[in-house]
C-alpha cells in the first residue's frame, strides 16, 4: 500500500487546529461511504471496485491482444478525462521510445491545433521502413460525442480511416461511450462500430479504471487486470481503516485554510508528468468551485528546479509542494570512473542514477521545508502496474473526502459549462 509522510507538513499546523480537522474529515469520508454527500448519484467509481465486471475485463484484454498484433498505430482520440488518466498510464508504465512490442500510441482531441491534427495524418499516411503502410486504430472516447474538440478531430479520422481501410474500417474504430444515446452511439449502429461503456454514474475524471482509460493502457501492453485489482484491494482496505487518508486531508485541509491556495505536485519521476497531470484534473475541476479550493498545479523536478525552483524558496508563501515519490531503484544505470576527472563526478562513482536522484528529492524537500513551504510526500515502494492502480483510487477518495469537507460537490463542473456556453456563442451554434 501507498505510504505517506506529513512529518514536513504537520510543523506547520497546531495540535488542536489537526484534531478538529480530522473529526471534520471521518464525517467527510462517512458521507462518501454512505452515499449522503452531494453529488452521490456520481459514485459509480466505487460501485465498480465493489463489484469488478470480469467480462469487461476479459473483453478489453482479448481486444487489445488482438490489435497489438495487427496494428502499427493506435490513436486515444479523447479531451480531459477521457485521455489524462490513459495518457498518465502510458507514460508511467511503458517505454519512452517505441517498443518493437506492440503498437505506437499518439492522442489527438484534447486541442484544436489543426497543425498537429495535419502532421499526425502526414505521418499516418508514411509508410514504414519497409515500404508497406501503417495499420491504424482509433479509439474515440466521449460520453456525448459531440465534445467540440474530440468532435472535430474524430471528424477527421473518421473519414480518414473509411478512405484508407474501406472494407475494414468499421473494425478499426472503438468508440467508447455511455451506454444510451449521443453521437457514438449512433454512429456506431450506423458503421457497425465496436464500443464501450462508460457508465452513467461516473464522471470523467473518475474515469480510468474504466474503458476510458483500461483499454488504451491494455494495447500499450499494460497488466490491467494488476492495475484494476489492486485498485479494489486498497478500495476495501480504505472501507475498513483510512488512518492515512484522513490525515492528509486534515493537514491538506488546515493548510488551506492557512493561506497555501497553491498546490505543487511534483515528482522526480520524468515518467509522472503525465500522472501529475491527471491529478492537477482529478483536484481541480472537483474542488475549485464556489471561491474555495487549493489550485492544483504540476511540475517536474529537477528540470523545473532550474525555472520555478527560486520563486518556490523564496517567493510568496502561498505554497505547499505534494512529493509523488517512488522508492525502490528502477534502473540500473550507475556512474562511471574515468581516468582524469575532468567533469568533477568522481564522487559519485559507482552511484546508481536513481540513488543520486533521491538525494536531489531529499535536499530539495528539506530546502523548501526549510523555506517556509508544506511538504507532503506521497510513497510508492515500485513504479508498477500494482502501485499505480494503488494511487488512483486513492487519490479519488481523498479528493471525495476533501471536497466534502470544504463543502462542494466533488462531482460537478458548472465552470466547465460556462466557458463551453460562451465558445459556442461566439463560434455561432444555436
Amino acid at each position: 500500500m501507498i505510504r505517506l509522510d506529513l512529518s514536513k507538513a504537520k510543523p506547520f499546523i497546531a495540535g488542536e487546529e489537526f484534531k478538529k480537522a480530522r473529526k471534520k474529515a471521518i464525517a467527510a469520508l462517512r458521507q462518501v461511504m454512505d452515499g449522503s454527500g452531494k453529488g452521490s448519484e456520481w459514485l459509480g467509481w466505487r460501485r465498480i471496485l465493489a463489484r469488478p465486471n470480469d467480462a469487461e475485463l476479459e473483453q478489453i484484454d482479448t481486444l487489445a491482444k488482438d490489435l497489438r498484433d495487427k496494428i502499427d498505430v493506435f490513436i486515444v482520440c479523447g479531451i480531459g478525462g477521457s485521455y489524462l488518466g490513459a495518457k498518465a498510464l502510458i507514460e508511467a508504465l511503458t517505454s519512452s521510445f517505441k517498443s518493437e512490442d506492440g503498437p505506437e500510441v499518439f492522442f489527438t482531441g484534447h486541442n484544436m491545433n489543426g497543425a498537429y491534427l495535419k502532421e499526425l495524418l502526414a505521418y499516418l499516411e508514411k509508410s514504414k521502413p519497409d515500404g508497406t503502410p501503417k495499420t491504424v486504430a482509433v479509439n474515440v472516447i466521449s460520453k456525448s460525442g459531440t465534445t467540440l474538440e474530440t468532435a472535430l478531430s474524430f471528424r477527421i479520422l473518421r473519414k480518414w480511416l473509411h478512405n484508407r481501410f474501406p472494407e475494414e474500417a468499421s473494425e478499426r474504430i472503438i468508440c467508447t461511450t455511455g451506454a444510451t444515446g449521443g453521437a457514438l452511439n449512433a454512429l456506431a449502429e450506423e458503421y457497425g462500430y465496436q464500443c464501450f461503456v462508460i457508465p452513467d454514474d461516473v464522471g470523467g475524471r473518475f474515469s480510468v479504471l474504466t474503458p476510458v482509460g483500461l483499454l488504451p493502457a491494455a494495447v500499450a501492453g499494460i497488466d490491467i487486470r494488476t492495475l484494476f485489482y489492486e485498485a479494489v484491494a486498497i478500495y476495501e482496505e480504505l472501507d475498513q481503516a483510512a488512518e492515512q487518508l484522513l490525515d492528509y486531508a486534515a493537514v491538506r485541509y488546515i493548510l488551506g485554510q492557512k493561506g497555501k491556495t497553491v498546490d505543487l505536485i511534483t515528482s522526480f519521476e520524468g515518467s509522472f508528468r503525465g500522472l501529475g497531470r491527471w491529478l492537477q484534473q482529478l483536484l481541480g475541476e472537483s474542488e475549485g468551485k464556489e471561491g474555495k479550493g487549493i489550485f492544483p498545479v504540476t511540475s517536474t523536478y529537477s528540470t523545473d528546479l532550474h525555472s520555478i525552483g527560486q520563486f518556490v524558496q523564496q517567493g510568496r508563501q502561498n505554497i505547499m509542494e505534494t512529493f509523488i515519490v517512488v522508492e525502490k531503484e528502477t534502473e540500473t544505470m550507475q556512474v562511471e570512473n574515468t581516468q582524469k576527472n575532468v567533469d568533477g563526478l568522481d564522487y559519485l562513482e559507482g552511484m546508481s542514477f536513481h540513488s543520486i536522484n533521491k538525494k536531489a528529492l531529499d535536499g530539495t524537500r528539506e530546502a523548501h521545508f526549510k523555506g517556509g513551504v508544506p511538504c507532503i510526500s506521497i510513497i510508492l515502494e515500485e513504479k508498477n502496474a500494482q502501485h499505480i492502480g494503488e494511487f488512483m483510487y486513492f487519490y479519488q477518495l481523498f479528493t471525495a473526502v476533501y471536497c466534502y469537507m470544504i463543502g462542494v460537490n466533488p462531482f460537478n463542473q458548472p465552470g466547465v459549462e460556462a466557458y463551453k456556453k460562451e465558445m459556442y456563442k461566439l463560434l455561432g451554434k444555436k
